[in-house]
């Protein structure tokens, strides 16, 4: 069977958004998305304005795009590799500590890409900022099951589960920005150990808390 005609400008075209994509996640993540523009991302991308206006049908489509690929990123480094764990309280560490490593690890120059844009649509409305707000509340929410999961399996000992997410994502956010702020690692290294302090007053298991243990960075 012979390829379709359009099927390589297709397959170009895709590969060219992927490339745009991956520089428009890193630009926002030190910009944020109001920094964002096709001017700003055409330069960066070596990809010429029109042809980035063409690709996400102006500055809307772009920073909508930038948010989902942003997303996927998020999802692939710190949630995919931690669902192997069945056992919750093992889940919940694996989460902790890959935030801590996505963000450590600079896979966005700027740090978590999520905690750089929150600031853009803290007040503000439209799909954008909707976009933005949604990714951040399903993890949130995701980090609160895992804790409610593992509270009802017997896991964690917590009364609050709700609580404990909350304290447990702040630490992880405190250390991207100090870290940020202060220019060293040296906060993940703080933060971790607070988790792991957090986590064994929770009563998790031992290897639960020897997930806290971040390796140096390479």
């Amino acid at each position: 069977m012979q390829d379709h005609p359009g099927d390589g400008r297709r397959a170009r075209g895709d590969a060219s958004r992927r490339a745009v994509l991956q520089a428009a996640t890193d630009l926002a993540s030190v910009h944020g998305l109001d920094g964002l523009t096709i001017g700003r991302l055409a330069s960066a991308s070596g990809f010429s304005k029109s042809s980035v206006a063409t690709l996400f049908n102006g500055k809307e489509g772009l920073q909508l795009a930038t948010v989902a690929a942003a997303r996927d990123i998020f999802f692939a480094r710190i949630v995919a590799p931690a669902r192997s764990e069945s056992h919750r309280a093992r889940r919940l560490a694996a989460l902790l500590r890959n935030a801590l490593l996505y963000s450590r690890n600079r896979v966005f120059t700027g740090g978590c890409f999520f905690a750089a844009v929150s600031a853009d649509v803290d007040s503000k409305s439209g799909p954008v900022n909707e976009a933005v707000r949604a990714a951040i509340t399903d993890w949130y929410r995701y980090v609160e099951a895992q804790a409610e999961q593992a509270v009802a399996a017997g896991e964690l000992g917590s009364e609050r589960p709700r609580t404990l997410a909350f304290e447990l994502i702040a630490l992880t956010e405190q250390a991207n920005s100090r870290s940020l702020l202060l220019r060293t690692p040296e906060p993940y290294d703080i933060a971790a150990e607070a988790i792991r302090d957090r986590l064994r007053l929770a009563r998790a298991d031992d290897r639960a808390l020897a997930m806290l243990h971040l390796a140096a960075p390479a």
